[in-house]
This record gives C-alpha cells, structure tokens and sequence, in this order.
C-alpha cells in the first residue's frame, strides 16, 4: 500500500474508519452463528416470497455487532436504510417524517430503541401491524386525526436493555435475537481481517493477545487494535507481535483479564469503600465518577459474565475474585458473604 494510503487512512476519524471495518455482508460476519443462521433464512424466506422483512429487535451489550447486523439485512434485501436513534426522536412529527420518506422494502433502523419516548411508541404500533399512521392535526375543538398510508417497511430496533421495552412494543416484533459476547477465538479472527483492511502487519500471537483483552467485543478489539498500530508505528517496526501487543496493552494500562482503568476502579470501589459490598449503582457511580447507566450497559455486564460481581436486590457485591485481582485479603465478615 503506498505511503500516502496509508497517512490517508491513519488520519480518518474513527467513525468514518469504523464503517470501513464493518463487515457489510453475512459470510464477512464472524460470530454469532445461531442469530446470522436464523436472520439469513428469515431473509431469504422473504426474497423468494417477495415481501418486506418482519420486523425484527437485536438485544445485547453495545459494541457486539448490532448495528452491522442491520446494515448486512437491508445490503442483502436489496433495500435503504434509514437510521435514527431513540433519543432523537422528540415528537411524533420527527417519526412521522422518517416514516412517511420510507420506500416499500426499506428499512427503518431505530438505535437505542427503549429510550423512545412512550407517546412515540404510541404512533409506531399501527405503523408497525397495519402500516398506517394517524395523525393528529391542529389543537383543541378544530383538532382531527390523518390516517396516511405506509409503504411495507421492516423496523430494526437495536437495544442495550431489553428489558425496558414495554410488552406491547416488544410482541410487536416478530423476530427477536439477542447477540451476546465473543469467545477470544472469533474476536482474533475479527482482529486479523481489520489489519488486513488496514493494511497492517500482524502475526497470529499479536492478534490473539488484542482478542483475549478485547472484553468479548468486537468494537473494543477494533479500538484496541487501533492503539496497538499506532504504539508499533512509534515504538517499533510497525509490525504487531505478542510482545508488541502485550507492551502497547500494558501501557493503556489494560490488564491481562481485559480490564481497564474503569473496571478497576469499580472493583476497588466495591471492595474498599463499600467493604465488600452490597451497594447501589446510583453510590457506585459517585464513587468512580461515572453514570450509572454507562455501569449497567457498558462494564457490568462483563463483570458479571466473568464473575467479578455479583448483582443482588441489595446492590453489587465482590466476589472472591475481586479481592484476589486486587490483592486485598477479605475480612472475617466479608468472607460470611463469599
């Protein structure tokens, strides 16, 4: 690749570099065999039918491959898609207008989906069952409702808790798949072809060692392997190895488990100042200085999945494992509740 590609590549930002590491087809889809094995039927079931897709709602810890999941569904059906997100959806004219600009097949992609304010999932309901939207025109005694016609769309939702949607939103979607976290195994192979796109030199061990610290996303190993080309571009040969990936790792201080600063900070949050714990997000989140919903959708859930906490009616409570990662003894009460 020419010196100038490369310095092109190198000073795109990130978003525009990470669409071009999305794959845009189901074979380029590493992982979750169960969900591209059920999509790709209910896709080709609608081609040879001819139909629009059904709708269809993605749960899972961001960063696992929802976004590309919808993107891939209307590359293979042949069709737009129009993307928004939930909280950008501020009053029924906003869904209006994205709804009625739909061509017949398109599909609607809505991110963050559970963060739809309730009267919007109102006006979705029969533009989701009979694809018709009803309208409410003027205020008071001059007031009448519009029912205009829609073109047979497919609504992708894509949501980091599933269980914050209201059941009538949520038995309105026919399918529903829940993507969940990679093994170190695919996120290497996820790894080896973004250096490829990015033309990259790696060796397997160097790829590997980025997957395995990657916390079973595939967002976070792109971001990482990111970082390790530019610390192989200024502190090496620019070619990554185990012992390149490991030094660049260590000094972004991500241990060897995968966890990063924040991680650690909540462990020794709950472990020190809490003894232990049980303890509430909402303290939690003061404690380290974060939201406490960025806790429950970003780092619990890989905390939990790897059995560092433990998630109780009273709050979050270390585990065992907890205390040996910060090499802190627990107390006599403390090990009542291990």
């Amino acid at each position: 690749m020419p010196e100038r590609l490369v310095t092109d590549v190198l000073t795109k930002p990130d978003a525009a570099l990470e669409v071009t590491l999305r794959p845009s087809l189901f074979a380029d889809f590493v992982g979750q065999a169960k969900v591209k094995e059920r999509l790709e039927i209910s896709v080709e079931a609608a081609r040879q039918r001819g139909e629009a897709l059904d709708h269809i709602l993605l749960s899972g810890p961001p960063g696992l491959g929802k976004t590309t999941l919808a993107n891939i569904l209307a590359k293979a059906m042949g069709a737009n898609l129009k993307c928004t997100s939930g909280p950008t959806v501020e009053k029924a004219g906003d869904l209006a207008g994205l709804l009625t600009n739909l061509e017949a097949g398109d599909v609607l992609f809505i991110d963050e989906i559970h963060r739809l304010q309730k009267t919007i999932e109102e006006y979705l309901y029969p533009a989701m069952e009979d694809f018709k939207l009803d309208i409410l025109i003027d205020q008071g005694p001059n007031a009448r409702s519009v029912r205009l016609n829609l073109p047979r769309f497919t609504l992708v939702g894509a949501t980091t808790r599933s269980g914050l949607l209201t059941a009538p939103l949520l038995t309105r979607f026919p399918v529903r798949e829940r993507v969940d976290y990679y093994p170190a195994e695919q996120l290497q192979q996820i790894v080896l072809r973004s250096a490829r796109l990015l033309s990259l030199e790696i060796d397997e061990h160097g790829a590997f060692e980025i997957a395995r610290r990657s916390r079973g996303t595939p967002r976070i190993a792109n971001n990482l392997l990111r970082r390790v080309r530019d610390y192989a571009q200024v502190r090496a040969d620019g070619r990554i190895t185990h012992k390149i990936a490991d030094l660049a790792l260590a000094m972004l201080e991500i241990d060897q488990s995968g966890l990063d600063e924040m991680d650690k900070r909540i462990l020794e949050a709950i472990v020190v100042k809490f003894g232990g714990g049980p303890v509430g997000v909402s303290s939690l989140a003061v404690a380290v200085g974060e939201e406490p919903d960025t806790i429950e959708e970003v780092y619990e859930p890989y905390l939990i999945m790897e059995g560092y906490i433990n998630r109780t009616p009273q709050g979050r409570v270390a585990t065992e494992l907890s205390f040996k990662t910060l090499n802190v003894k627990p107390s006599g009460d403390q090990l009542r509740l291990l």
